[in-house]
């Protein structure tokens, strides 16, 4: 049986603090009645506050902004000036309060009949060809444009998607966000705990999504991103040897400064592709995060440039600045 985590609370593993409760209950009140406030007006009127929030955030967090501004010189060198790092520094970061925003207002802007008027589809059939044949199936992405909107998409056209998740740690923010997501359909697994369940979405046909970015410490596998090792997550190209089943590597990018995003597929590895190779595992995470890498410098600026992507590394390495081989895509990233 298939334990999904729908509406119910996280189970932390110790009793929170009593003054933390407090907090977080104050702040997902305040939360609820600004989301109440929002929904009086249209939602790309509140993507203008958005960003001006996102605005205020570059400005008064120093060290969210700083630790941006380090990991695009980590990933880009020299290829990207001083005035080009603060500018996307900006952005990525008024890209997030715009996603926040937008998580608000999703469940009631986008179902079976209104989706085309906020997303285009690119390159997408081979994927829709595969979910299609009810085989089972592994979905990636990264934090990168709007990864929420994926799975609300996908749901809405009718395709049963199974998301894992970490939960959030304000539970009342994480109840409310999964009743939010449950309206439209979209099943929820918790990160912890999740071999048994993921393994029975597979087996019974299903479509396992996750945000494949995440650091995973160092026990991960060590992997190449944007020319530095990033420790990565064992558990979905194992699950994808295990049960022979592709791995579809999409996206969600963001199209203007309006609510208006194309969802793409740029990657579609089969098991076939990974089969007598020395070291699958390797061979399969390396090949799906090079994917997301691709899809990230096409509008670098939506990407969360604040996650610790980078923060483990192997025994004796260190993070050292890319090649110039290492340079942002030629193509224009979209505005954001």
């Amino acid at each position: 049986m298939i334990r999904f985590s729908r509406s119910l609370p996280y189970r932390y593993n110790a009793p929170m603090a009593k003054q933390n409760t407090t907090i977080h209950w104050l702040t997902y009140v305040v939360i609820r009645l600004i989301a109440m406030i929002m929904q009086m007006f249209p939602i790309n009127m509140n993507l203008k506050t958005a960003r001006l929030m996102g605005w205020i955030w570059y400005k008064t967090i120093r060290r969210h902004r700083q630790r941006a501004g380090n990991h695009l010189r980590l990933a880009f060198g020299s290829s990207l000036p001083q005035h080009r790092i603060e500018q996307m520094t900006l952005q990525s970061m008024q890209q997030m309060t715009m996603m926040a925003v937008e998580v608000l207002f999703t469940p009631r802007l986008i179902n079976e009949w209104t989706w085309p008027r906020y997303v285009k589809l690119n390159n997408i059939n081979e994927a829709l060809d595969t979910l299609l044949n009810k085989r089972g199936a592994i979905m990636v992405t990264g934090h990168y444009g709007n990864w929420e909107l994926l799975g609300f998409m996908l749901t809405a056209i009718g395709f049963p998607i199974v998301a894992v998740m970490r939960p959030l740690d304000n539970s009342y923010l994480n109840r409310y966000l999964m009743e939010a997501r449950a309206k439209r359909g979209l099943k929820l697994l918790y990160k912890k705990g999740v071999a048994q369940s993921a393994e029975d979405v597979l087996r019974n046909g299903g479509i396992l999504c996750f945000i494949a970015d995440q650091n995973a410490g160092r026990k991960g596998e060590f992997v190449e991103f944007f020319g530095q090792k990033a420790s990565t997550y064992k558990s979905i190209a194992l699950l994808a040897i295990e049960h022979q089943v592709p791995i579809i590597v999409g996206y969600a990018r963001r199209l203007s400064e309006k609510f208006e995003y194309e969802l793409g597929c740029n990657r579609l590895i089969k098991p076939s592709e990974w089969k007598r190779r020395k070291n699958e595992l390797h061979w399969l995470t390396q090949e799906y995060t090079r994917a997301i890498e691709m899809f990230v410098r096409q509008a670098p600026q939506q990407y969360l440039w604040i996650h610790r992507r980078w923060k483990s590394q192997p025994r004796r390495e260190n993070l050292s600045p890319p090649s110039p081989a290492h340079e942002i895509n030629s193509e224009q990233p979209a505005k954001t």
